[in-house]
């Protein structure tokens, strides 16, 4: 070992006479010179942070996350654990995939744009829409990026995006943020029992809508039984109909297209990804009309000089790496991986175990609420519609306090009201949820 480097400090390796050799190359005295940070906003405190060793790093890092609590989560609303297959793990650690930003060399980069292409197809095929990318950073954004498209498209003048009331505020706050320095306003549309009111929509809906959207499932796990009557709606009004959903849920339910949807979001993450508390994939799918709109990646199939079959990044001057001034959007940063095992997930389950992973969060949810809503002072679900991985509770006891002794007992569920949990039976095996059951009912008893 070369004793003149410092030892504990890994991240930077570098010893004070190979700092100045640089320096001295670039033509600078300092570090600090480098970097042109505004003194108004420039950090001149200590941070605090002691110097550590790799191992005494890894130690410290670890004693912080044995202080989580280790609790069977029944979340939901968006946190989705479902089983990922060891598989997708192996083939997405391989180097080429985690080495790889954006395919913008597709002469080395055929068998990643091939697996985005897939990715793509299976969106397409999923939402019966003509178009998809492959680069959406979430749920949230993709939303965003729904309205912008509806306010670049849109034949009418008008500047109203709808929106349901049970709208998560995490998405709603994201989707104000996508919309301000436009002339977009956000507004709200009554649900009844978690499901669009179809009579209040109708009459808040008028020529100055822009852009229509509903969510199935909702965020309470309740089906929309009547998405062609609201598309219907935004149709006569010359506004977007924007649909949000996600993979698993899409295998089997009507698809987006047939009834009347222009655009599908959502979170493609559900599949490939453990539960990630912020991380995810948007998904983001149109019809072919506003193919030179789509935000985000775009993989297409062309031929090479030797006509075999080749992929590629197309369509790329409506991106902001490109024509900054014209871009569609600044969607930037790759969510390629994320989709990469997403695609895998879908691939090594078929369309057959697709259906029979949603037909599952179906079963298992109604008849978790049919065991619960025999217990005394419980109703369950609240709504009286289908559900799909999720429904809401009512207790008569404060919901909060069930949540809190179900804790204790090692299960996390979301408390929505004053009366009201939320339960999520996504990715938690049969045999949890009958110990769960049993759980619960000592708790209200």
């Amino acid at each position: 070992m070369d004793d003149s480097r410092p030892t504990g400090s890994p991240y930077a390796p570098h010893t004070d006479e190979e700092r100045a050799a640089m320096l001295e190359v670039i033509g600078t005295d300092t570090v600090t010179e480098l970097f042109d940070v505004p003194s108004a906003v420039r950090f001149d405190d200590e941070f605090g942070i002691d110097a550590r060793s790799e191992r005494e790093t890894r130690r410290f890092v670890r004693s912080i996350l044995e202080r989580n609590d280790d609790l069977v989560e029944l979340l939901g609303r968006g946190h989705y654990g479902y089983y990922v297959p060891s598989l997708v793990d192996h083939l997405a650690d391989r180097s080429e995939y985690l080495t790889s930003y954006t395919q913008y060399q597709p002469e080395v980069s055929q068998g990643f744009l091939q697996a985005l292409f897939e990715y793509q197809s299976l969106l397409v095929e999923l939402t019966g829409l003509e178009v998809a990318n492959c680069s959406m950073y979430d749920a949230a954004t993709a939303l965003g990026e729904a309205a912008t498209l509806a306010d670049r498209v849109r034949e009418t003048s008008g500047t109203r995006v709808l929106v349901p009331d049970l709208l998560r505020e995490g998405r709603r706050g994201t989707l104000e943020n996508y919309v301000a320095g436009t002339d977009l306003s956000i507004e709200t549309y009554p649900t009844a029992d978690a499901t669009v009111d179809l009579a209040a929509l109708e009459d808040a809906v008028d020529e100055d809508v822009v852009m229509l959207y509903a969510e199935n499932p909702t965020v309470r796990g309740t089906i929309e039984e009547r998405l062609a009557d609201v598309a219907t709606l935004a149709t006569d009004a010359e506004a977007l109909f924007v649909l949000g959903s996600d993979p698993i849920a899409l295998s089997l339910l009507e698809r987006p297209a047939d009834v009347g949807a222009d655009v599908v979001v959502g979170d493609a993450s559900v599949l490939g990804l453990p539960t990630s508390y912020g991380m995810g994939l948007g998904l983001f799918a149109t019809r072919e009309d506003y193919l030179r709109q789509v935000p985000g990646r775009l993989v297409g199939a062309s031929e090479d000089a030797t006509d075999r079959r080749a992929f590629t990044l197309t369509l790329q001057t409506r991106e902001q790496h490109i024509r900054r001034e014209r871009a569609t959007s600044n969607i930037c940063t790759n969510q390629a991986w994320v989709a990469l095992r997403t695609a895998m997930h879908a691939a090594v389950l078929g369309p057959d175990g697709l259906v029979e992973l949603a037909t599952r969060g179906v079963t298992r949810a109604r008849d978790l609420a049919a065991e619960l809503d025999e217990l005394e002072g419980v109703t369950a679900p609240v709504h009286d519609r289908h559900h799909l991985r999720e429904f809401v509770v009512d207790v008569d006891q404060a919901a909060t306090d069930v949540a809190g002794a179900l804790e204790q007992r090692g299960y996390a569920v979301h408390v929505v009201g004053e009366h009201e949990l939320q339960i999520c039976v996504a990715g938690v095996p049969e045999e949890t949820l009958g110990q769960f059951s049993e759980e619960f009912a000592e708790v209200v008893r």
